[in-house]
């Protein structure tokens, strides 16, 4: 039972601001936040802003830091970036702008009001030499313009706001929004009846659903650990490797044939290995990570695609 006094009517609720309002991440938190129930009786109850760069411009420090003056969230999650990762190679600044300068300027507005901040990175800030699954403690040594630019912002943030702060790298996100590989090979597969897909870049896929899910949960946690942390679903496989489950899935007869990165040149190189080490999420958080298998199950379901 609640405490004498204490009800959802007279708690303050607790407001929360989601950047990247229009992205995959974003979307999938707002689509949670609608359907979320109360986080309990004696917890206040979530409020929810979503922004995109129109209502909320990070990558201006000034109005940055006058937004978050004036309205004094609790929690701020940074989901925006510069995701168009072989653009980024022709695009340095801009990239740098908007994933590596911007989340600096969060960090200092969060720290001046107080805001726990959430700020989500990538494992492209690691080269992908490793053969087993990479912890937050493992060098990085981005091989790309995204990955240099995410990267950047790690720094920032950690430099800023080290102490009220958690940075969580995620790989091969998906979701029923926007674009992406599901989505791609759901069209191709569709389009032609063979297609091929490199078979030597390994590491797991993220569903922005479980994602979202887990961030909320760290959200409503009780104890907060700040620091750097690490999310995918579980499981090890290849580019090639979720093509083919995709193809089962959905039942499409076209022939996926597996193929070396070299026959797939693109302007920015890819880590050949991105697997994730979870150990500390689970571990600080008690976060339940899902296998990427019932995950995609329930993507495609979504998308109306599954047999």
């Amino acid at each position: 039972m609640p405490d004498a006094g204490i009800t959802l009517t007279n708690m303050r609720p607790t407001k929360i601001f989601v950047t990247g309002a229009n992205g995959q991440l974003g979307r999938e938190l707002r689509s949670l936040a609608a359907d979320s129930p109360s986080p309990g009786p004696k917890v206040p109850p979530y409020d929810f802003f979503f922004f995109d760069r129109s209502t909320l411009p990070i990558e201006d420090p000034d109005a940055s830091q006058a937004f978050l003056d004036r309205e004094k969230p609790q929690w701020l999650i940074n989901c925006a970036a510069y995701t168009a990762v072989d653009k980024a190679e022709s695009e340095k600044e801009t990239a740098f702008e908007i994933n590596g300068d911007a989340p600096g300027y969060l960090a200092d507005a969060c720290a001046r009001q107080g805001t726990r901040l959430i700020h989500i990175s990538t494992d492209y800030v690691f080269d992908g030499s490793s053969d087993i699954p990479l912890k937050e403690s493992d060098p990085t040594n981005p091989i790309n313009v995204y990955g240099a630019s995410k990267l950047e912002g790690e720094i920032q943030v950690s430099k800023k706001y080290a102490g009220a702060s958690v940075i969580i790298r995620t790989s091969w996100v998906y979701s029923e929004f926007g674009n992406n590989f599901v989505k791609t090979m759901i069209r191709l597969m569709k389009e032609r009846p063979v297609i091929g897909v490199v078979n030597d870049q390994i590491g797991a896929p993220t569903y922005a659903a479980d994602l979202a899910a887990a961030l909320l949960h760290i959200i409503g946690y009780g104890k907060f650990t700040p620091g750097l942390f690490h999310y995918s679903n579980e499981g090890r496989i290849s580019w090639y490797d979720f093509a083919i489950a995709i193809r089962d899935a959905i039942g499409s007869a076209c022939v996926v044939n597996p193929i070396p990165t070299t026959q797939y040149p693109t302007p920015a190189k890819r880590p050949h290995y991105a697997l994730l080490d979870k150990t500390h999420i689970q571990n600080t958080y008690s976060v339940t990570i899902p296998d990427w298998q019932p995950s995609l199950v329930t993507c495609l379901r979504k998308l109306g695609r599954t047999i």
